[in-house]
């Protein structure tokens, strides 16, 4: 058997995703309920536009979302008819702490996840929960500038120390910072910046990609001093970059790139800076502010396991005018001429994926955890709601073969592995609801009405059959 018995087949949702309750039970405003759907979405997710307070001109999706916020309880007991083992969801900062570094707790907020914890705990079901995942209490980018300030690591660390006391025993995987790479792209959305006129931009991101790593490295001190237990992973928005040619411009434009999104983990994993990085700095004169202590606790507390999405591939030139074919959404990419494309333009390669996991494994020796992978397709249900997604089901069936090929043939260490979306929820890149990734279907459009009702599609019973197999059964 090419997996082990006790690998962690699951399902991914992120809370501004999909719990809505927006302001139900004293929770505070996040960075990410304010990006709003339409054409200023992109502009607002990298910081060019601040929008800090609500606008009737705009509509947010996270609002309402699918209201998983009401809907737990039946939404947890089809996870656990499908057979999940786990199943990745987030903590919303502000349901913990309002303003984010509120001098106590919201007990509202803390006995709804800690209900939670416990139905999937009913059900056998592992909890593993992010931390942050795209969330900056909307009150500390008022306050402190969000990450640009050192003062928001005591209160992201007091958020955390308080959410692993409460539940401890209840909870054992965690991830620090969701996609932490993507503050490079979305600023705002990474780390709740808002640039100003002549700022220098580069210099800010990755002073606050320093705040962000020193935090992460508290977070996993503390989960380990709480919980000997705990195991507590970094989390990377990836996929392979390829040579657009067999060029050497294309060839070192793609270990440019991957060094580029490799550079949180490299310092979580590892616990120092790496020499690219630092020549980095020195060319471009980005002076960050750390400190020997800085530097002590990053190398005293990597992360236990390294965990990562993967959607799609990549393809990079160091030519510009080779860029004339582009594909994607946040990462400049060239279209493949080799690979199929998602309705949103987005390149299926299942093979980048085990190439993917050979990259880190090879790099980090650490477990691997592949937290988000998924198909976003338009789906057509019927007159009950019932959807036939032979589409979804062939994506993840090959994604799925590629990552038993990396474990089996490559030698790749693999706890796990949580579709994206295991419901129909909002699109983190478009706010739409139409870009659907579920193996349940969610009764609800692009402005949020309908009924919310959940109707297993074809695919539910598909992965039902493919966990009961661990895999065997594709």
């Amino acid at each position: 058997m090419a997996l082990p018995e006790n690998f962690l087949w699951g399902g991914a949702i992120a809370a501004n995703q999909a719990e809505g309750g927006m302001l139900a039970g004293n929770r505070g405003l996040s960075n990410i309920d304010l990006l709003p759907q339409g054409e200023h979405r992109m502009a607002i997710g990298k910081g060019l536009i601040s929008n800090l307070q609500r606008d009737e001109k705009y509509y947010y999706p996270s609002e309402k979302a699918i209201d998983m916020y009401n809907h737990y309880l039946d939404d947890i007991k089809l996870l656990a008819e499908m057979g999940l083992k786990v199943f990745r969801l987030s903590i919303s900062w502000t349901r913990i702490f309002p303003n984010g570094d509120d001098s106590q707790p919201n007990e509202e907020g803390l006995a709804f996840y800690e209900r939670i914890f416990k139905e999937l705990r009913k059900y056998h079901i592992e909890p593993l929960v992010t931390l942050a995942h795209f969330d900056v209490p909307v009150a500390l980018i008022k306050k402190y500038g969000a990450w640009r300030n050192r003062k928001m690591i005591d209160a992201y660390t007091n958020y955390a120390r308080t959410v692993f006391t409460r539940y401890k025993g209840l909870v054992k995987y965690w991830l620090t910072i969701n996609e932490i790479n993507i503050l490079l792209h979305q600023p705002f959305v990474g780390g709740g910046l808002i640039f100003g006129e002549g700022e220098n931009v580069a210099q800010l991101k990755y002073q606050v990609a320093h705040h962000q790593l020193l935090a992460s490295a508290l977070a996993t001190k503390i989960a380990h001093e709480i919980d000997s237990e705990n195991k507590v992973g970094c989390m990377l928005a990836g996929g392979s970059h390829y040579p657009y040619s067999c060029q050497p411009e294309d060839y070192l434009e793609a270990i440019h790139r991957d060094n580029g999104e490799y550079f949180f983990i490299d310092v979580q994993a590892r616990g120092y800076y790496p020499n690219y990085a630092l020549k980095k700095f020195e060319r471009e004169n980005i002076q960050i502010d750390i400190t020997q202590a800085d530097k002590e606790m990053l190398l005293a507390n990597t992360v236990d396991f390294v965990s990562f999405s993967y959607y799609c591939s990549r393809t990079v030139s160091g030519l510009d005018e080779n860029y004339a074919s582009t594909t994607g959404n946040l990462f400049k990419s060239i279209k493949n001429p080799y690979l199929k494309s998602t309705q949103w333009g987005w390149q299926i390669d299942p093979l980048g994926l085990r190439s993917s996991l050979n990259m880190l494994y090879n790099r980090y020796q650490k477990p691997l955890f592949i937290v988000e992978n998924g198909l976003g397709a338009k789906d057509e249900p019927d007159e009950q709601n019932y959807v036939v997604d032979d589409y979804r089901i062939e994506y993840t069936r090959q994604h799925i073969q590629a990552f038993k090929d990396a474990v089996e043939i490559d030698g790749v260490e693999l706890m796990g592995y949580t579709t994206w979306g295991i419901l129909d929820l909002v699109s983190a890149s478009t706010g739409q609801m139409s870009k659907r990734y579920g193996f349940i279907y969610v009764d609800c459009d692009d402005q949020g009405r309908g009924s919310l009702r959940r109707v297993p599609k074809k695919s539910f019973y598909w992965y039902q059959k493919v966990i009961a197999s661990n895999g065997e059964i594709l």
